[in-house]
C-alpha cells in the first residue's frame, strides 16, 4: 500500500491558501482563500477574500428589505456558481488564534451575526476542489498554506491581502510578494 493511502493529508479547514506567484489561472492569481471545509474524501471549499467587487448587498438585491445586511460588502468568492450570492460570517477567536467562518447563512442568520458584531460578507461564487484535486495542486506548489491571520478582518484594503500576508511570513515570502505578475518581464 502506498504511503499516501496510509497517511491522509491533514485538513486545510480554517487555513488560508495563497496562490503561489507562479499561479497562471486568472481565477486564482494572487488570491487569498479561506478554506471553509476540506477533507481528503470530499474535496475542499472556500472563499476568495481579496477580490472585493466594490458593491454591497443592496446593489445586488435592490428590491429586498435587508436592514444592516444591505451595507455588507460583496466579494468574488471564486469561479464556481457565480450566479449565486452567499453569506458568511467571519470572526477571530483571540484565545485560539483562529479565524472562524460560518457559511451558507440565511438572511436572518446573517443579520443575527451582524448584531453579534461579527464580520459578515457576501460572496458571489465560491472556490471548490474535487477529491484529491487540492492535494495535487499543493504537490505542484501552486499554493502556499498559511495559518489564519487577523489582518483578514482588519485590512482596509482587502485587495492587498496577498502581499500583506506574504510580507508577514518572512524574508523569502517578502521577495515572493514583490515578484511581478509576469516574471518574464523581470
Amino acid at each position: 500500500m502506498p504511503d499516501d493511502e496510509l497517511d491522509p493529508a491533514p485538513s486545510l479547514s480554517g487555513s488560508l491558501l495563497l496562490a503561489a506567484p507562479t499561479m497562471r489561472d486568472p481565477n486564482f492569481s494572487r488570491s487569498v482563500i479561506f478554506m471553509a471545509a476540506h477533507n481528503s474524501d470530499d474535496g475542499a471549499f472556500g472563499y476568495i477574500l481579496n477580490r472585493p467587487l466594490e458593491k454591497c448587498v443592496t446593489d445586488l438585491l435592490p428590491d429586498q428589505e435587508l436592514g444592516a445586511l444591505g451595507k455588507v460588502p460583496v466579494f468574488l468568492g471564486g469561479p464556481v456558481s457565480t450566479d449565486k450570492l452567499a453569506f458568511a460570517a467571519l470572526r477571530w477567536n483571540k484565545k485560539r488564534q483562529l479565524l472562524k467562518c460560518t457559511t451558507h447563512l440565511s438572511v436572518q442568520d446573517a443579520l443575527h451575526e451582524i448584531s453579534m458584531g461579527h464580520d459578515v460578507r457576501g460572496f458571489v461564487g465560491y472556490s471548490g476542489w474535487s477529491k484529491g484535486q487540492i492535494e495535487t495542486e499543493l504537490k505542484r506548489s501552486s499554493w502556499i498554506v498559511s495559518p489564519p491571520k487577523r489582518v483578514v478582518l482588519t485590512s482596509d484594503q482587502p485587495s492587498h491581502l496577498w502581499t500583506a500576508i506574504l510580507t508577514e511570513m518572512g524574508p523569502v515570502y517578502q521577495l515572493m510578494s514583490r515578484m511581478p505578475d509576469d516574471v518574464s518581464l523581470n
